[in-house]
């Protein structure tokens, strides 16, 4: 008897995550850092405490292939997940010797050589571009209706929508080609060496079990998903355990499918980043222009956390300004977008950005997000971003 005939009839436990890493410096890293929300339910003991095998690290350190069904720290996963959840043992265990190691996940995800500062206007011009552009209109003019309700009911502007999918895979083009278990074991069990890397295990080995329940759930065969190197899934880019905390069934089929339903997806990448902190009634722009004094006392603004945290006068009296108005009743944060050996720009943001950071801790993606989805709106109103023209 199949797998996954077999765990259908088991209830689902399944516990949220959000979509972002671990949180480490914002806005200092590109927009794939999808291994995406947050450890919380993935570092819970006592799947997060298991120890990786001897031979699982020597092997992950060599770069030879490992052979999970023969991990002692696998196989007590595998009989953890039995006991919480009532997979049957024996299904795992043929599982297991069907998941393969992926070097290349490995690699993918070692913190990359320092090399070139990062450079927001280079950044922007890879993201913002006119293949992105163009299918987003294209996405947008397909699904128009449902971005006017997902905009009505949660409050997150069609464009936001637009802008995140258009970033994460270009309205499902590249979604990726891993099986999701594969990379997901790999990086459960044979992490690469790293400070983080005790907290990245406990992360992916949480994401593991949910891939395993989220394949329950939806009655997937558990190796026909696909995904990301970080196992990230879909249209938008979900952890499995974002798809069973946010995921929408949009469309009202029954099923939450972020794999082929682009109703399902809009739903869903609204109902994330309200239950991240989108505040549907803030007025006014997600992000204002800033102007910086050279005095500098402004410097202890920044890097606050993922937070809107300050008071427009406490902004002015710390020397940054805005050519726009900043309504008084909000807070704001000031951020950094690093320019290589050109001055780096700032901006002022308010909750609503900090909420799309929720997605990718990274200043750099939430600011594209925002610029992607107005290029859209204004191309498919026949207008286009006039040269070197910013928010």
């Amino acid at each position: 008897m199949k797998l996954i005939s077999l765990l259908l009839a088991l209830a689902v436990s399944a516990s949220p995550l959000s979509q972002a890493a671990p949180a480490k410096k914002p806005g200092k890293k590109s927009a794939h850092s999808r291994a995406k929300a947050g450890a919380k339910a993935a570092a819970r003991a006592p799947l997060a405490a298991l120890p990786v095998a001897a031979g699982a690290a020597a092997a992950a350190q060599s770069g030879d292939a490992i052979v999970f069904s023969e991990s002692d720290a696998v196989n007590a996963f595998a009989d953890e997940l039995a006991l919480r959840h009532g997979f049957p043992r024996a299904e795992l265990g043929a599982l297991i010797g069907q998941i393969r190691y992926i070097d290349a996940a490995v690699q993918l995800v070692k913190p990359a050589p320092k090399g070139k500062p990062k450079n927001w206007q280079n950044y922007k011009r890879v993201t913002i571009e006119p293949i992105r552009i163009r299918a987003g209109v294209t996405f947008w003019n397909q699904h128009a209706a449902v971005l006017a309700r997902a905009q009505a009911e949660y409050g997150v502007p069609a464009e936001i929508i637009v802008g995140i999918i258009g970033v994460e895979t270009i309205y499902g083009r590249n979604t990726g080609r891993f099986r999701v278990l594969d990379v997901l074991t790999t990086l459960a069990f044979a992490y690469p060496e790293a400070p983080n890397r005790a907290a990245r295990m406990a992360f992916f080995r949480g994401e593991l079990e949910n891939a395993l329940l989220l394949a329950r759930k939806s009655n997937i065969e558990p190796l026909s998903m696909l995904g990301s190197f970080a196992g990230a899934i879909g249209m938008p880019q979900f952890m499995p355990g974002s798809v069973l905390a946010y995921g929408v069934d949009y469309d009202n089929d029954g099923n939450i499918d972020l794999r082929n339903s682009a109703v399902d997806t809009i739903g869903s990448v609204a109902s994330f980043l309200v239950q991240h902190g989108w505040q549907a009634k803030q007025s006014g722009p997600i992000v204002y222009p800033a102007r910086v004094s050279d005095e500098r006392v402004w410097e202890s603004f920044l890097n606050q956390g993922l937070a809107a945290k300050f008071r427009g006068d406490e902004l002015r009296a710390g020397g940054v300004t805005s050519s726009a108005i900043l309504p008084p009743s909000q807070r704001y944060g000031l951020i950094d977008l690093p320019n290589g050996s050109d001055p780096t720009e700032y901006r002022i943001a308010t909750d609503n950005f900090f909420a799309i950071t929720q997605y990718n801790r990274s200043y750099f993606y939430a600011m594209s997000v925002i610029e992607l989805g107005r290029a859209i709106r204004l191309s498919r109103s026949g207008q286009s971003v006039a040269p070197g023209e910013t928010l």
